[in-house]
């Protein structure tokens, strides 16, 4: 190595700038993640008023609980930061490149972890509150510290952390909780995997090279695919049991059979070049799962609002 190289090397890093530093905090919450969850809540606010609820409730419940799962993304990162490294995908994440040190990080997700407890329970309810923070425990402890590099049923169970959302939308309109709610936990809980089990072939190599024993790694494809498609008619199962449990109309009704036809279809689809050894596009099911949540609780948002009756 030459000098100049060396004197470089050894040089300290220049400090980050503040909109960077404010980036790369961001960036350790998963705003990505947070967002597709955040999607579910208004809708089930709106179903849980049978109309549009307060906005400033709305605003406030959608803050707590972006916060919530802000810090629960935030302590996953520095617990899992010795797998970010080794996978292609997370090699980006703040606390690999340095941008921040696991104390700032800690301090940063503790803090905004206990605000979002406080924000949520002063400003929408208890029950909100403490189902906040069963959530992020769950997604702490559960998922990332027992369960992510023990089995292959890790994404099964660390969907129940993912559907908490609906939870606390529900009872921040309510201040309670109901057999609509468990339905609507039921939908997340059960997408779940067909949704990340795709994503998980793409990345195979790199979740086999970290240690992390996910369903593709594991399993031949076949077996994933065939997991895959026993979920997605489990899943769309559930969004049927919604419409006799709350009930819901024409509006939800279509969007639930002919997206879970299409879902379906898209597994069916996957699970058939999986037979063939010719799977060269999982990420395909993974994207539509997310477009079929999106429309499929957009309809649970609007059926209130327009509501026809069935029969």
């Amino acid at each position: 190595m030459s000098k100049t190289a060396q004197t470089l090397q050894n040089q300290p890093a220049k400090p980050l700038t503040l909109r960077k530093k404010l980036a790369a905090y961001l960036a350790l919450t998963k705003p990505r993640v947070i967002e597709l969850l955040l999607i579910t809540t208004v809708p089930v606010m709106i179903l849980a008023k049978q109309g549009i609820p307060d906005l400033w409730l709305v605003l406030a419940t959608l803050i707590g609980g972006a916060l919530s799962a802000g810090s629960a993304n935030a302590f996953n990162c520095i617990i899992d930061t010795d797998i970010d490294k080794i996978m292609g995908r997370t090699q980006k994440r703040p606390l690999v490149t340095g941008e921040l040190s696991k104390l700032e990080a800690q301090i940063f997700a503790t803090v905004i972890g206990l605000v979002s407890v406080l924000w949520l329970g002063l400003l929408v309810n208890w029950l909100s509150a403490g189902l906040a923070l069963a959530a992020e425990l769950f997604y702490i402890f559960i998922y990332t510290i027992l369960l992510k590099r023990r089995t292959s049923q890790n994404i099964v169970w660390g969907g129940a952390a993912g559907a908490m959302p609906v939870l606390i939308g529900f009872s921040a309109v309510t201040n309670t909780l109901s057999w609509s709610a468990a339905a609507l936990f039921l939908i997340i809980f059960l997408w779940t995997p067909p949704h990340y089990w795709p994503l998980s072939m793409k990345y195979k190599e790199d979740y086999a090279s970290a240690g992390v024993p996910m369903l593709p790694v594991v399993s031949d494809v076949k077996v994933v695919a065939k997991q895959i498609v026993i979920y997605s008619y489990l899943m769309v199962a559930s969004t049927l049991l919604l419409v006799p449990v709350n009930p819901m109309g024409l509006i939800y009704v279509l969007a639930a059979v002919v997206g879970g036809i299409w879902f379906i279809a898209e597994a069916h689809i996957l699970q058939g070049k999986a037979n063939r050894d010719a799977v060269d596009n999982p990420m395909r099911l993974f994207h539509f799962s997310i477009t079929y949540l999106t429309v499929l609780f957009i309809a649970v948002g609007i059926d209130p609002l327009f509501f026809i009756r069935v029969i």
